[in-house]
């Protein structure tokens, strides 16, 4: 069953830039992607790119924030209007994780920021040109980057003997379950499951540990909050 978009969405898997260069009739064109949480990151992600590439003539960019994709902003950085922030956001936006294209869903990529720097090799490309070069660099980057889900989940914690954990764990994953790190403390090992924050997830999560330990410890559900969790 794909996951509601209402409670996942796609995000970048590392908080460090990716990077990925592509060259078109001498202009080389570096697109480097980072994961940001606010317009403010992504604002000081691309004045870092400008600073380290000051050599450069150009920095465009296109950033988009927030689980619905809230926030959105693009700039073409003194290239002609319209010809490589906006095509950038709709590589951004258009990009579908493998999943989501075999089972025909929409995109839903965010608090991601793709800066393009653009060195100038002596021949101009044209407004098409400079709209598929921009919007190229970017697609070509997002297809090897490396993603993950970010899920809005309610925490369920299982309070386990220590003699249990590690069996109670690897059957809970086995179950196709996301395990948090388990905490432990003196007298128990806590076992943490993130579950899509929906009244059927977390019935089925209670109801699934509840016969995995047979009903020998209870789940206490815990806080909703966003959670990154393998690509789903």
């Amino acid at each position: 069953m794909p996951i509601d978009p209402n409670v996942s969405y796609t995000v970048l898997r590392a908080h460090s830039a990716h990077a990925h260069e592509i060259e078109i009739k001498k202009s080389r064109f570096l697109a480097l992607l980072k994961r940001v949480d606010s317009e403010a990151a992504a604002r000081d992600f691309i004045a870092e790119v400008k600073a380290q590439h000051r050599d450069a003539r150009h920095h465009c960019s296109a950033f988009l924030v927030g689980p619905s994709r809230e926030t959105g902003r693009t700039s073409d950085d003194g290239e002609p209007s319209g010809t490589a922030g906006m095509p950038m956001m709709q590589s951004l936006s258009a990009y579908k994780s493998p999943t989501q294209r075999e089972e025909g869903l929409e995109g839903d990529l965010s608090d991601v920021c793709a800066v393009v720097v653009r060195w100038f090799g002596g021949v101009k490309l044209g407004a098409g040109g400079l709209v598929r070069a921009y919007s190229g660099a970017v697609a070509e980057a997002l297809e090897t980057a490396p993603l993950k889900t970010r899920m809005r989940s309610r925490s369920l914690s299982v309070p386990l003997a220590h003699s249990d954990a590690g069996r109670i764990e690897d059957d809970v994953r086995t179950a196709g379950f996301t395990v948090l790190p388990t905490r432990y403390e003196a007298h128990a090992a806590v076992l943490t499951i993130a579950v899509p924050d929906r009244e059927i997830d977390v019935q089925n999560a209670l109801d699934t540990v509840t016969s995995l330990t047979s009903g020998q410890y209870t789940p206490e559900l815990g806080d909703i909050d966003w959670y990154d969790v393998p690509l789903l």
